[in-house]
C-alpha cells in the first residue's frame, strides 16, 4: 500500500489507519529511536516515544486534512523531535549556561536552522524515493544494503540514486546562493 493509499485509509477510517500505518512504518520509527536513545532509554522509555510519535503523526495528519505526501520523512522529522524531548527527560541533572554562551548557540542555531531547511527543500524536490533514499542514508546513518532491502530495491539501484541526487542537490543548492 502507497502512502496516498494509506492517508486515504486513515481520513476514511482512523482506528484501521493508523493500524496500518503503525504495521508499515513501525521498524523504521523503531530504528530511528535506537539510533538515538539507545545508550540513554530504557527499553520503556523507547517504547513510549514511538507510542508518542505515531500519536503526533495522527494528530498533525488532522490538522492537515490527512495531506502528507511522504510519510515516512514526516514521522522522520517527528521521531527527531521526540528522541530529542526523551534524551531530555532522561537527563537528571541541569547545567547552567551563560548568557554569552546562549547567545553565541542561538545565533549559530539559526543559521544552521536556515542551511538545513535549504536542504531539506532541495531534498524534497528530487521525489518521493529519492527522498526517502537520502533520509535513510544521511540522517538515520543506514547503509545502502539496508536502505535496499527495506525499499524492495537493489543495492546498485540506491547507489545511483544517491549519486545522481548528490548531483541534483549540488547543482539546486548552488542556482539558490
Amino acid at each position: 500500500m502507497q502512502d496516498e493509499d494509506l492517508m486515504r485509509l486513515l481520513a476514511k477510517d482512523e482506528e484501521n489507519g493508523l493500524e496500518a500505518i503503525i504495521d508499515r512504518y513501525s521498524a523504521f520509527v523503531m530504528k530511528i529511536i535506537y539510533s538515538k536513545l539507545g545508550d540513554c532509554c530504557s527499553r520503556e522509555d523507547m517504547e513510549e516515544t514511538a507510542s508518542d510519535i505515531f500519536l503526533l503523526f495522527l494528530k498533525s495528519a488532522r490538522i492537515r486534512n490527512y495531506e502528507i505526501k511522504s510519510i515516512s520523512a514526516f514521522i522522520s522529522v517527528i521521531a527527531k523531535r521526540q528522541c530529542v524531548n526523551a534524551f531530555r527527560k532522561s537527563i537528571s541533572h541541569e547545567q547552567t549556561v551563560s548568557y554569552d554562551e546562549v547567545e553565541n548557540v542561538v545565533s549559530d542555531a539559526e543559521q544552521i536552522d536556515f542551511e538545513r531547511m535549504r536542504l531539506l527543500n532541495a531534498i524534497k524536490q528530487l521525489g518521493e524515493t529519492d527522498e526517502e533514499i537520502f533520509v535513510r542514508k544521511y540522517y538515520l546513518g543506514q547503509k545502502s544494503r539496508e536502505i535496499a532491502k527495506d525499499m524492495g530495491l537493489k543495492t546498485n539501484t540506491v547507489d545511483k540514486r544517491i549519486s545522481r541526487g548528490l548531483k541534483k542537490l549540488k547543482t539546486m543548492l548552488e542556482e539558490d546562493l
